[in-house]
């Protein structure tokens, strides 16, 4: 984030095309091919999955950052191909084919990357710092941010934390789910991914559970560290760093989503 920049918090959900959205977030009779226009003036980030299972289209990527507002960010997933394999400092073919498929067609509305580990996958320190080196802080000249999603218990390691924090890249922060949560800030940027909605709220959260989310993305942004959330090497004390914050409501009670990104992004317009 630029020093004159203040931090931004983006609310948003997991792709735009899912079938039982229409009629419920999306207005009945809206053209399919008009969705992400219309998600992307509801919410302030999208995180796109379909980069996890294949390349995209550079035109793809051209079409979307012509379909949506000018302050609109996009979080990718990495390419499966370079995250779910035996050694990961080998991949650095995989990372450079990935940036040169078209993603910088983004242009300034491309945001973090996300680096989507499988639950099996095993924190073994040498092999992890390995591929932690092959991650550009830069391509194009554009800055790029990076986040790895791991979801074994190995993890759960101060020399993990350490090694992240030294490298400047985020751990996604599990929440409201079954998967491991490390909520530790190692990065001037925060990637959290709720996964808690439910049928039977109408905005998929309680009032009071989207309250305490709100609570934690204003905490963070401001370079606090909010409490009730597992962190394994807590940061060391020193000045507080402003962070911009990317909030996913991701699986849960999936129809719910929407429902519950816009729930927050309406309260976060309000000030305390």
């Amino acid at each position: 984030m630029p020093h004159d920049a203040k931090p931004r918090i983006r609310v948003g959900i997991g792709g735009w095309t899912y079938e039982p959205w229409r009629g419920t977030f999306y207005p009945e009779g809206l053209a399919q091919k008009r969705e992400l226009e219309y998600a992307s003036r509801k919410l302030t980030s999208i995180e796109i999955n379909g980069t996890y299972y294949g390349s995209q289209k550079p035109e793809s990527f051209a079409k979307w950052h012509a379909e949506t507002p000018d302050d609109f960010v996009f979080a990718l997933k990495g390419p499966r191909f370079t995250t779910n394999r035996r050694v990961l400092s080998e991949a650095g073919e995989s990372i450079a084919r990935f940036f040169s498929s078209g993603v910088m067609e983004l242009k300034d509305k491309l945001g973090p990357i996300n680096w989507q580990f499988m639950p099996t996958k095993k924190f073994d320190p040498n092999d992890f710092e390995g591929f932690l080196k092959l991650l550009p802080k830069s391509v194009e000249g554009r800055t790029i941010r990076h986040a790895v999603e791991v979801r074994h218990d190995s993890f759960r390691s101060p020399e993990f934390i350490a090694l992240v924090r030294e490298h400047g890249v985020a751990i996604v922060i599990a929440a409201d789910s079954d998967y491991p949560q490390i909520a530790d800030l190692t990065a001037p940027f925060v990637y959290a991914r709720i996964m808690g909605s439910t049928e039977a709220e109408d905005a998929g959260y309680s009032n009071n559970a989207t309250d305490a989310w709100v609570k934690r993305a204003r905490i963070w942004a401001s370079g606090g560290t909010p409490e009730g959330l597992d962190e394994v090497l807590p940061h060391p004390a020193g000045p507080a760093i402003q962070r911009d914050v990317f909030i996913y409501v991701i699986s849960g009670f999936k129809a719910r989503n929407p429902a519950a990104a816009m729930a927050m992004i309406e309260r976060l317009s309000h000030a305390d």
